[in-house]
């Protein structure tokens, strides 16, 4: 009986290891290498601020054993003001892919204090997906704990903010619903995590309503995308050429709502070598003539028209003032000199972080029709 009694302590003992109390009706995961696989540059499981807490800097832990579709996601994050994107990463169906909110702590109160962003085939691509169907104001606590609850079903996802009633954010996830793995974490400043839960059943959205989507009627509606290429090839331009003669030419990749087409649907920055494509379309021109083209990219850009290059230019983050986004909008022009008939226009599109794109359009398209 004694032998017995020992036993059960210890099962009891081993599963108060694994769970904490349960935090609003289902069983807090608390953080430890056995339900967690952690990768950071440095980590510390301890208690923190009255919590049993990790502490991670410059990584990430992942959930062990678990595949996520639906359902809802909690936990706490003890924020400071500090640089830092703490969030939450889900549905990561292999290495590059994956939907995503984090914070952004240190732009407490404006606009962009958070993102809700996927990353495409190795790039979180938040300059592309910006603005207020992505992020919203908020003003954060900093001396307590901050609770993240998010909402997963189909192809919508809902976040509230420290037990709102309402939802502070509703949104369209980009890719097609997959299960998959569930970290939390982030890159620059170190956070605590605590009150970690996940409940499959509670898959109800409230409310649920994005902003309208508005793309540009006389905006290029799709480019041609050719293999990668290393960027540095662009520094001699006698080989241009060549360089161009050599491409495989791949997917379409269609503008999407923030009417930019998005890069990463059709290649990976991260797979092979090179982080520079082109981006073709064919103008065709009733007549010889000038037009004004304006256009927009990320991160860098040569424009080729009918083989000659007439622009080179910079659009990467922080290179227009300190708190410039690199997000891609129709910021910039040239003027194009068509021929009559066929003229092809390339976008060498080079990329290092945050989002690969590309977006054009005509100030006047009278007497001109774009194709493939």
């Amino acid at each position: 009986m004694k032998a017995i009694l020992t036993l059960l302590i210890l099962t009891l003992l081993m599963l108060s290891a694994l769970v904490s109390t349960p935090v609003f009706g289902v069983e807090s995961i608390k953080f430890n290498k056995d339900k967690w696989d952690i990768k950071a540059k440095a980590f510390v499981l301890e208690n923190y601020k009255g919590k049993d807490a990790v502490y991670i800097q410059q990584g990430s832990a992942t959930l062990k054993d678990v595949e996520f579709l639906n359902g809802t996601i909690e936990f706490d994050v003890y924020l400071t003001q500090r640089q830092s994107f703490p969030g939450v990463y889900f549905r990561q169906f292999d290495e590059q892919n994956e939907e995503s909110f984090f914070l952004r702590p240190h732009l407490s109160g404006k606009p962009d204090a958070n993102q809700a962003a996927p990353a495409i085939n190795g790039l979180v691509a938040w300059q592309l997906y910006f603005g207020e169907r992505y992020s919203f104001a908020y003003d954060y606590n900093f001396n307590g704990w901050t609770h993240i609850k998010l909402v997963v079903n189909g192809d919508k996802a809902q976040v509230y903010l420290d037990h709102g009633d309402k939802p502070n954010l509703s949104w369209q996830l980009k890719h097609k619903p997959r299960a998959g793995k569930v970290s939390v974490g982030g890159s620059f400043a170190p956070m605590h995590y605590a009150n970690f839960s996940i409940d499959p059943k509670a898959t109800q959205l409230v409310d649920f309503a994005v902003k309208d989507i508005n793309i540009d009627k006389d905006i290029v509606p799709s480019w041609r995308i050719s293999d990668k290429f290393k960027e540095t090839q662009l520094n001699d331009l006698s080989n241009l050429p060549s360089l161009i003669n050599d491409r495989q030419w791949g997917e379409t990749v269609k503008v999407e709502e923030t009417n930019a087409a998005n890069i990463s649907w059709a290649v990976s920055r991260y797979q092979g070598e090179g982080n520079t494509v082109f981006a073709k379309v064919i103008i065709e021109s009733e007549r010889a003539q000038t037009k004004r083209f304006k256009f927009g990219y990320s991160d860098r850009v040569v424009v080729i028209l009918n083989g000659q290059p007439i622009y080179r230019g910079t659009n990467r983050w922080r290179t227009r003032d300190y708190r410039y986004l690199g997000t891609v909008g129709l910021f910039d022009e040239a003027y194009l000199n068509l021929k009559k008939g066929k003229n092809t226009l390339l976008m060498a599109v080079s990329e290092d972080f945050g989002g690969w794109g590309v977006t054009g359009k005509f100030v006047d398209g009278k007497g001109v029709k774009v194709s493939h």
